[in-house]
């Protein structure tokens, strides 16, 4: 199987070619405003894009699909139900949970991972390599105040999930580089404290002019960090950048 990345270098964000052989069948998987080394490959090896996968709809996940699909000659769009009627695309192929979709040698199925966005899907992909976009990364997890966010206990059920999967299954997710399920059961801090292994903090901090506890204060993808607090005027629980957090 062919999978080839590019990242956009301000957005940090991933757009992925999948491709079951050289002259094959293939798939984009989201976009970064940044297709072209992919659809260079795919026409230089003779590979024939027949869907464009969308996890999302947040524009560093969809920026140049409109063009790409349009240079392609108009391959299916496919989301989950929720992200297809959000972008207004009427004639999207739509996936729900556990639907599977088979283009050559690939099988792709739809797993339900919402959180951060409510329609927010990873596909895995012949059983062995999941693309998890904005829910779980190379030591940490995804945000749950982005637009469209269905919340912290959607994404911490969803990222639990991806833990159900053989610990040899490749993660590819939606900003830098790959890991794998059996990495981010071991070390990822979210995932640690929510299987019991490590305990949350109590720190009082401030989001957004608004008084919160600090649960957890982790590495995030970008160098930066990322938080688990609890709102104290609401009790609502969240994870946010490092940056909108002040702490002492």
């Amino acid at each position: 199987m062919i999978i080839e990345r590019t990242e956009n270098p301000q957005w940090l964000s991933n757009a992925y070619l999948v491709a079951d052989e050289a002259g094959g069948k293939g798939v984009l998987i989201d976009g970064n405003d940044d297709p072209g080394p992919l659809l260079e490959r795919a026409e230089r090896e003779g590979i024939e894009i027949t869907h464009v996968l969308v996890t999302h709809p947040h524009l560093d996940h969809v920026a140049g699909l409109a063009e790409a699909r349009l240079w392609l000659g108009g391959p299916p769009l496919v989301a989950h139900p929720e992200a297809a009627a959000e972008m207004d695309e009427e004639e999207a192929v739509t996936l729900g949970d556990g639907e599977r979709l088979t283009t050559g040698g690939l099988e792709i199925e739809a797993i339900s991972t919402p959180g951060h966005a409510a329609g927010h899907v990873a596909f895995l992909v012949n059983g062995g390599d999941v693309f998890t976009a904005d829910v779980l990364f190379k030591g940490t997890v995804g945000g749950t105040m982005a637009p469209g966010a269905s919340g912290f206990a959607d994404l911490k059920s969803s990222v639990m999930r991806l833990m159900e999967l053989p610990p040899e299954t490749r993660v590819h997710p939606g900003h830098r580089e790959p890991t794998t399920i059996g990495a981010e059961w071991e070390g990822n801090p979210f995932v640690r404290v929510w299987r019991g292994l490590e305990e949350t903090g109590e720190e009082d901090c401030t989001v957004w002019g608004r008084p919160a506890t600090l649960k957890l204060w982790a590495p995030d993808y970008d160098g930066g960090n990322k938080a688990w607090i609890v709102f104290g005027d609401s009790g609502e629980e969240a994870i946010v950048g490092g940056s909108q957090v002040e702490r002492g």
